[in-house]
């Protein structure tokens, strides 16, 4: 039933497991017995929008944003729950998708719950555009430039929505809806969403990129979490559910040995949740190079040079299992076993808490998002030059020690 290529039955899979997942509200779990079932329920809330349509009555549905600003899409007054959002863009910058950022703030808070270039939010990374298909996040028909978002963002006092162009070139369409539903009140239980964006260029830990031992025996130990690739930093009583995980891996040699880690409530290693590999917390096996798209988990986009070289976009929703938090979570990653790879990481992740949580780090610089280069083959040919003339020339194949 589950896809490993992009299909039509992906987007039935997913809209499926997505109407599972919907609230029987004033049912007992003896009114309902099917995933559909749930849809006959009354609901006391009036649903809302607020889109980029033109107010004129003309076709000019859309606003525009020039270099340096911000557009406030949203200003939602009282109790309510954004149930979706879509966006699509028109914009002159190739890197659009990773110099415009998104923000949302909930209950009149001074400091944004979520913070990410859009892109990178809606699951599109590098600010490339590609179909992705999962329950929460989709980027669809024509080639990936239809953003949408299905999490559920519930907001007691209030909630607004910014984007701010950080190009040097002007957005000359962005067409947005933010469908919403009003409520009366919410309840004290529902938590407030949050999305991070982090990146890094990691550096191999002990100095050489030592993977799989290929350079030296025998392997290196890791018994902390200090040099990982940080995904979560959270304070406060939440739960995590999933990340947007982008690497680029300027190496042949497989880019995911490390093991995910997750300090909850700030226990010590190796904590109650540590992982096997990079593989397997995003729920695949045997160093996976193929598109595959589940509702929860997937690739969806993967490198196509020599060996594990070039950009893998991962996605992993803790739908059925989020990691429940009661005062912290810190949760990280390895970039190679023992953390002995360098690589171009960045991830958005995806979390529920209450309020107030704590700030997130300043945004990196629009120029430092700008994407590395992957390494192609007049790269690997000048490495293999490098290489003879430090082995003195001569008659070399390539695999002499």
């Amino acid at each position: 039933m589950f896809c490993t290529k992009i299909k039509p039955i992906c987007g039935i899979v997913i809209f499926l497991g997505f109407l599972a997942c919907l609230p029987a509200t004033r049912a007992s779990a003896d009114d309902v017995h099917g995933m559909l079932d749930g849809l006959t329920m009354k609901r006391d809330a009036t649903t809302k929008r607020i889109s980029s349509f033109d107010q004129t009555g003309g076709n000019a549905d859309r606003i525009q944003i020039d270099p340096g600003a911000k557009a406030l899409i949203a200003d939602i007054k009282g109790a309510g729950v954004i149930k979706h959002i879509w966006m699509t863009i028109a914009h002159s910058d190739k890197l659009y998708r990773r110099m415009l950022v998104i923000r949302m703030y909930w209950d009149g808070e001074e400091n944004p719950s979520v913070e990410a270039p859009i892109g990178d939010f809606f699951g599109q990374g590098w600010s490339e555009e590609y179909h992705f298909n999962s329950m929460p996040l989709a980027a669809g028909p024509t080639g990936g430039r239809g953003l949408n978002c299905y999490f559920s963002m519930p907001f007691a006092n209030g909630a607004k929505i910014e984007v701010e162009n950080q190009s040097e070139k002007r957005c000359d369409a962005l067409y947005f809806y933010i469908d919403y539903e009003e409520h009366k009140r919410i309840s004290r239980d529902q938590l407030r969403f949050h999305a991070w964006y982090n990146q890094e260029i990691s550096e191999p830990w002990k100095g050489d990129e030592n993977e799989w031992n290929a350079l030296r025996q025998p392997a290196d130990e890791n018994p902390t979490d200090e040099h990982n690739y940080l995904i979560i930093d959270a304070e406060g009583e939440g739960h995590y559910v999933g990340v947007n995980y982008y690497v680029n891996c300027p190496s042949p040699m497989w880019y995911g040995e490390g093991d995910d880690m997750w300090s909850i409530d700030g226990e010590a290693w190796p904590f109650s949740l540590h992982g096997t590999g990079t593989e397997d917390y995003f729920n695949s096996s045997w160093c996976p190079k193929e598109i595959y798209m589940h509702p929860f988990f997937g690739y969806p986009r993967v490198n196509n040079k020599i060996g594990w070289m070039g950009r893998t976009h991962c996605y992993r929703f803790h739908v059925q299992d989020p990691i429940i938090f009661k005062k912290s979570l810190r949760g990280s990653i390895e970039h190679g076993h023992a953390n002995s790879m360098t690589e171009e990481i960045a991830t958005v992740a995806y979390w529920y808490q209450k309020e107030p949580h704590k700030p997130f780090p300043p945004l990196a610089a629009a120029k430092d998002r700008v994407p590395k280069p992957e390494i192609d083959l007049m790269e690997i040919h000048r490495w293999r030059a490098a290489w003879r003339e430090k082995m003195g020339n001569g008659v070399l194949w390539g695999n002499e020690r």
